[in-house]
């Protein structure tokens, strides 16, 4: 679970994150929807502990970021928006890495391994180096080196960017997984389809502030329109919301 309150970042005279408050719950997938530069990928880089805040509460499973960082990354699992495999690596070693870098057990490491290689269907590529893997095959391992510890809590920023439909269908059939195994998950994105086939809850971040935050219906509701679409333009008063 994850509760954020007030929280401020600024860079230089830019202020990118300007009071956001919301919660994301366990077994819920919590949408943070925002055309680019909105803030979310900011406010995601705060949750893990990667930048500070300037003003605000973060608790993460009860911990405080700025307090227990190494605690919160044993908590946490991270898809960041850049991936960031090391390319001379396999997919393999790029996942056993991450599992040293947790403390796990070689068995422990090489059992996950073979979970996540069979759930995320990467057979063909586990033992391949990752230098000119395809944007899907980067993402799963990106997400298989983030989910190697079974964290309770997972960040994804954009996961689905640059992805065929059948590799989206694929990552959205395991995203939903997660949250039937009572994990909580918060999805940033500025794709309106994939919020409306995943979230839970939709937290709107509009120039680093919440514009809105609710059920999908609880937003079509308050902005009086009959797609999420209509209300995401309607609530960040933008036509600049209009969204792939």
């Amino acid at each position: 679970m994850i509760e954020v309150k007030n929280l401020h970042k600024s860079f230089g005279d830019v202020k990118a994150v300007k009071g956001v408050t919301f919660t994301a719950r366990d077994g819920e997938i919590t949408g943070l929807l925002g055309p680019n530069g909105a803030g979310k990928t900011t406010t995601l880089r705060m949750l893990y502990s990667l930048l500070p805040p300037d003003q605000g509460e973060i608790r993460i499973d009860g911990l405080d970021p700025t307090r227990s960082a190494m605690e919160i990354k044993r908590t946490l699992g991270v898809v960041p928006d850049s991936r960031g495999l090391y390319s001379r690596l396999t997919a393999r070693e790029n996942i056993t890495y991450y599992g040293e870098l947790h403390g796990m057990s070689k068995k422990a490491i090489q059992q996950r391994i073979d979970h996540l290689t069979e759930t995320l269907d990467m057979g063909d590529f586990i033992d391949r180096r990752t230098e000119g893997f395809s944007q899907g095959q980067r993402v799963k391992v990106a997400i298989a080196r983030a989910m190697v510890h079974e964290p309770q809590t997972i960040l994804m920023d954009e996961p689905s960017n640059g992805l065929d439909v059948m590799t989206t269908r694929a990552l959205r059939h395991y995203i939903r997984s997660l949250r039937d195994e009572g994990h909580s998950v918060v999805l940033s994105t500025h794709i309106m389809q994939e919020v409306a086939a995943l979230c839970d809850r939709i937290v709107i971040i509009a120039k680093g502030e919440v514009a809105a935050d609710g059920t999908a219906a609880q937003l079509l509701e308050r902005s009086g329109s009959d797609s999420l679409e209509d209300a995401f333009v309607k609530l960040i008063g933008s036509e600049e919301g209009l969204l792939a």
